[in-house]
């Protein structure tokens, strides 16, 4: 869940950059008493998410703002549905537009892709994941709209998790090197994910006992030989070239985790209107 002190921290920067000095058009047009209504409304098909921060952005600027919802993060909606009404101050509603819709945009955005690749992997026990390939300053925002459109998250950052990819590898001089000088440093609580490009790589994270085996850009039938070599051994991931419409098959070969930057970064934002 997003807590309420870092949502409104970010949205007060966020507020800043966008108001600067003060809203020149808005202010010189709405006297202070001014009151407006509107509704949010939804122009295509989608997953709902953000609504707590839209409704941040208006509080905010003014805790006399009313919004009524008539859906959740994570509920389906379809175009031309009614999100929420709003009321209060003219000033406040009309220089909170813009920030407002493009978190639940961008949101929503985010948790309709995710959506779209979890339903796409169907009855399997395979869950699709997020990466590190994100917004700056907006990865909280991202990975809670890939939780509510029904995905599972990866690691939030490098202290997470360890993870040992290719540079990694070739900087320690092996896998087993590097996953021995690891769990001599870190703590009991980290898992050590390792990234292996071939088939050899997996037999060897496999011996060294690594918790997670990423297995990158591997065609299908690697994969499954793969699989079939970690025998539960470890928990699986796939990774690279994931495609909507290769998300199913990737499954298929028995993976438990397929994680893909598209969900998020070339996820287009959802149609929300503010009409007023």
């Amino acid at each position: 869940m997003l807590s309420n002190f870092f949502i409104e921290e970010h949205i007060k920067n966020a507020l800043k950059e966008d108001i600067g000095f003060g809203d020149i058009t808005t202010e010189n047009l709405a006297d202070e008493d001014a009151v407006l209504s509107g509704s949010l409304d939804t122009r295509e098909d989608g997953v709902l998410c953000g609504i707590k921060v839209f409704e941040a952005v208006f509080k905010i600027l003014s805790p006399d703002v009313k919004i009524k919802f008539y859906f959740k993060d994570g509920d389906k909606i379809k175009k031309g549905d009614k999100i929420a009404d709003i009321s209060g101050s003219a000033r406040a509603i009309l220089m909170g537009e813009r920030v407002a819709l493009n978190y639940i945009q961008r949101m929503s955005g985010i948790a309709t892709e995710t959506n779209k690749y979890q339903t796409a992997i169907g009855d399997l026990p395979a869950k699709i994941v997020d990466t590190r390939k994100t917004t700056p300053n907006f990865r909280a925002f991202e990975k809670y709209s890939v939780k509510t459109g029904g995905g599972a998250l990866h690691r939030f950052n490098l202290s997470d998790c360890a993870m040992i990819k290719d540079n990694h590898i070739k900087f320690a001089g092996s896998i087993t090197n590097a996953v021995r000088k690891l769990r001599e440093n870190i703590s009991h609580a980290h898992k050590i994910e390792v990234e292996c490009d071939t088939i050899e790589q997996v037999k060897e994270a496999v011996q060294v006992g690594a918790d997670i085996i990423m297995l990158d850009n591997m065609p299908c039938e690697m994969m499954k030989e793969a699989c079939n070599i970690i025998n539960k051994k470890a928990i699986v991931e796939a990774s690279g070239n994931v495609r909507l419409n290769t998300v199913r098959e990737i499954a298929e070969c028995g993976v438990d985790i397929i994680s893909s930057s598209a969900i998020v970064a070339k996820a287009p934002t959802l149609d929300l209107g503010l009409d007023m």
